[in-house]
């Protein structure tokens, strides 16, 4: 059966989409100029990577980006690592987010927070560039200058927007996690960036509980002596502030500024506007070095063209500041849509708390992972007949690879008449390698497509592209948003090792993916997770595809263990509540592998157990899973996992199976 009889598809775009969604315009305004004819979106890809310098240059005037002094070319060095964005060019980060704040955008909503602990907060663009303009007053009142880094421990809502737009508009450099990361987890991202100024709340409501953490976040504030202010926010109004003679509370912060215009200081194109974190599973984490004009031009590209965001358009992605795709959502304020942030549980009153802000606040642009869809599929939710989903044009999914049976459910019960965007990428690039377009129809079980400008194949160990089948994920030319660096990396040689070991000159992701005849992607997992079984390279996302669908099953873990030479397949899996791993299920289990993937594909072994482990942006953990099945002596870093108890229920079950090695 050939890979399109395997995928129907299952949403088309209507001839307004084709033409009139940014995209469509895009493609229009571009053959105007006398770029093309374009017969369809694999055409205009094609353009964009075989005349790169053009499509970037052209993606900065289309989506209105703002500079002080604009570029001598689109690229100056080509080299990767090393490649050169924009040289000459001098803009601000937060000018280009705050770029519709004026006029007869100003009034209109840019943020409304929802969260468990205080009420819905709407901020217009007028509000949203006063408050960061003082923000920036009392920062710049602490000496704190360029260069410098504001560390933020805060949760998904306004402050953070604010935070993060007063340090880029000064020419700091803006870090985030989530509070409810352990002390460990934040200092060991922090301590390697050492801050001036820390914004942190005093702590934080899930689920339906309170969690205080002032005495956790003095112990924060104690081990990072570089802190010259500490910015208090009331994120539980009924527990006290922090303390301390570098505390201010953020009214006081504000106040201190009021009055104050945001100074939108020009910075050179790669000047540092963000440090992200690798998951840190396996020692303390990378600090990913993301710079102002590479971001900007690609995250207008992903929202703008590919999102289809604009000024009209509600636009909520349901995330942590501990993950990447806040910095990502943070972006769409340059489209002038409207950000709705959810902090809290997603499933807090209930499953369907997304989907209620989803139809209360008219949103239009939906993101989630492909966790929570998953979650909703087994739950039986009906968002689409249960509430008013006929604002909704697109949902988003990330965070791992998405089931063919969650494209089913959200076009038939989630959200029938959406385009289902499934994007990979990941925060070493803050963005996409492939993911949705308005221009193609969606297939089930599928990615869309490459994304423009971005020259992603499939390479073999060979180091040549694969024709027909699954390889290594590879950019053989420059993104804007590859890190400029990593933290304290004076020579790149940590940056070298991390994307350009395996194939020199070319970044390699680390994802195991095919690309499909009529242009999709499917991926198969993280390739440093890859199943070697008796020499057969195959994907655990090939293994989770079918067991995660039967209702049995409410989760699910896959790792090689190495045995004489070769690999076994060992299968971890959590039973649905009620039920139990029997032999009955066993069967149905190994029986759906066989015939849904192959027989290699089935597990040798197949183990209950009571949870699996995660990182605290909700991906399964299977690299630390495997070393301890394997004997490996190199410790986890167990402060990156959301939930570490999950390792030690995993090794008594797995030494009661008998398959750890004797030590």
């Amino acid at each position: 059966m050939s890979t399109t009889e395997q995928s129907p598809v299952v949403w088309s775009p209507s001839e307004d989409t084709l033409n009139n969604s940014r995209m469509g315009r895009f493609k229009t305004w571009l053959e105007d100029q006398g770029y093309g004819p374009f017969a369809d979106y694999h055409a205009l890809h094609q353009w964009s990577v075989k005349d790169l310098d053009t499509f970037w240059d052209k993606v900065w005037d289309y989506c209105g980006l703002v500079c002080d002094t604009p570029a001598k070319k689109v690229l100056g060095k080509r080299d990767m690592p090393g490649a050169e964005w924009f040289p000459g060019m001098r803009l601000n980060f937060a000018a280009n987010l705050l770029r519709l704040a004026e006029g007869e955008h100003a009034g209109r909503e840019a943020v409304v927070a929802y969260c468990e602990t205080r009420p819905v907060l709407r901020k217009t663009y007028a509000e949203l560039k006063a408050d960061v303009g003082a923000l920036e007053a009392f920062l710049r009142s602490k000496d704190i200058e360029r260069g410098d880094r504001v560390a933020g421990v805060v949760t998904n809502g306004y402050e953070a927007l604010v935070g993060m737009l007063a340090t880029t508009s000064l020419g700091a450099i803006w870090s985030s996690a989530s509070p409810d990361f352990g002390i460990g987890a934040i200092l060991d991202r922090f301590g390697q960036i050492e801050p001036s100024a820390l914004i942190v709340v005093n702590g934080y409501g899930y689920g339906g509980k309170v969690f205080a953490r002032q005495d956790d976040f003095a112990e924060l504030i104690a081990g990072l002596p570089s802190l010259k202010a500490v910015v208090s926010v009331q994120q539980l109004p009924d527990q006290a502030p922090l303390q301390g003679e570098r505390v201010s509370t953020w009214e006081d912060a504000l106040a201190f500024g009021n009055g104050k215009a945001p100074s939108f200081t020009p910075l050179a194109p790669d000047h540092p506007v963000y440090i992200l974190y690798s998951s840190g599973t396996t020692g303390k984490p990378k600090c990913i070095v993301h710079g102002n004009a590479g971001l900007l031009v690609n995250h207008a590209k992903e929202l703008m063209l590919h999102g289809d965001v604009g000024p009209e358009d509600r636009f909520l992605y349901f995330t942590t500041c501990g993950w990447m795709m806040w910095n990502w959502q943070a972006s769409a304020l340059m489209t002038g849509a409207a950000v709705i942030t959810v902090d809290g549980s997603p499933g807090y009153p209930s499953l369907s708390h997304l989907w209620n802000v989803v139809a209360e606040e008219k949103v239009t642009h939906f993101g989630t992972s492909a966790r929570f869809i998953a979650g909703c599929r087994k739950g039986e939710l009906k968002p689409a007949k249960d509430l008013d989903q006929s604002n909704l044009r697109v949902v988003f999914s990330t965070g791992s690879p998405l089931l063919p049976e969650d494209y089913d459910w959200i076009y038939s019960d989630g959200s029938p008449n959406a385009l289902l965007g499934s994007i990979a990428g990941g925060t070493d690039i803050c963005g996409c390698f492939v993911g949705a377009t308005p221009l193609l129809p969606v297939r089930r079980g599928e990615i869309q497509c490459r994304f423009l400008g971005v020259d992603a194949v499939a390479y073999g160990d060979d180091g040549q592209p694969v024709t027909d089948g699954r390889g290594e994920l590879v950019c053989r030319q420059p993104l804007p948003s590859m890190p400029v660096s990593f933290w304290d990396d004076a020579n790149g040689e940590r940056y070298r090792s991390a994307y350009f070991e395996t194939f020199p000159g070319v970044w390699a992701h680390g994802d195991f993916i095919e690309f499909t005849e009529h242009g999709g992607a499917i991926i198969y997992g993280r390739s440093d997770a890859t199943l070697n079984p008796g020499g057969v390279r195959i994907g655990t996302a090939e293994i989770y595809r079918q067991v995660e669908t039967v209702a049995e099953v409410k989760d699910s873990l896959v790792v090689g263990r190495q045995i004489d030479g070769d690999v076994e397949v060992v299968l971890l899996v959590v039973p649905a509540d009620g039920q139990q791993v029997t032999d009955e299920l066993l069967k149905q289990l190994k029986t759906r592998i066989r015939e849904g993937a192959s027989p290699r594909h089935v597990p040798r072994h197949i183990v209950q157990v009571p949870d699996i482990p995660y990182t605290r942006s909700g991906k399964k953990v299977e690299l630390a899973v495997a070393r301890l099945i394997n004997g490996s002596k190199k410790a986890d870093n167990r402060d990156a996992l959301g939930n570490p108890e999950a390792l030690d229920q995993i090794r008594d079950c797995l030494a009661a199976a008998s398959l750890l090695p004797e030590s």
